[in-house]
């Protein structure tokens, strides 16, 4: 067996074997020095296309994944006992198209309050995180996006998030926006941006 598919071989195995996505810094340690890694994926992907799981990069890393045609065929009739409320998926919505965020900011868009346990509810479900404080007077939390939320939306990044003509196909958005409507650019480095700061171990 050549080295370079053992090398297929072992990346295969150890995406199989691992509960989460798996990033191409740990898979190229795990295989020959010089192996070229976007080749390996890049075949498996061309050999799973047509299969029932396929290789998909989600969160900037990799994972097998059902087939998306046969999501049909394996949904079963239960209740989800962790459904948000319309408020929740508004924020949530609104976190990740404006990141980084402050509550006000999400209270300004909504044009309504935002209850604390709504916030609460979307940092349990890990989709959100603080990411720091604004350097604005009273310090407000800046809330973004995690990589749990883009791997349970099967996002490869935040930029794959829908963009306006997507939306407006969908019915999200009417179709007589306003002159010069744009959508906001979100960011989810972990870089902080310049009007941010660490924040306390205090954060509300």
């Amino acid at each position: 067996m050549s080295i370079h598919r053992h090398a297929l071989r072992v990346v295969e195995a150890i995406l199989f074997a691992s509960r989460e996505p798996v990033g191409e810094e740990e898979l190229a340690s795990r295989i020959p020095t010089g192996i070229d890694l976007k080749a390996l994926l890049a075949t498996l992907q061309t050999e799973y296309a047509a299969r029932g799981v396929v290789l998909v990069r989600v969160a900037g890393k990799w994972a097998f994944r059902t087939a998306a045609d046969l999501a049909p065929s394996l949904v079963q009739e239960v209740e989800d006992p962790r459904k948000l409320s319309r408020a929740a998926m508004e924020v949530l919505a609104i976190i990740a198209y404006h990141q980084p965020v402050t509550r006000a900011e999400i209270e300004e868009i909504r044009g309504v309050a935002t209850s604390r346990g709504t916030l609460d509810t979307l940092m349990e479900t890990s989709w959100i995180k603080l990411r720091g404080r604004r350097r604005t007077p009273g310090r407000p939390v800046t809330y973004g996006t995690t990589a749990d939320f883009l791997s349970h939306f099967g996002l490869g990044s935040i930029d794959d998030l829908p963009g306006l003509d997507e939306l407006k196909g969908t019915g999200f958005l009417d179709g007589q926006l306003p002159l010069g409507f744009s959508m906001p650019m979100p960011s989810d480095e972990d870089i902080l941006d310049e009007d941010e700061d660490i924040p306390d171990d205090d954060a509300d």
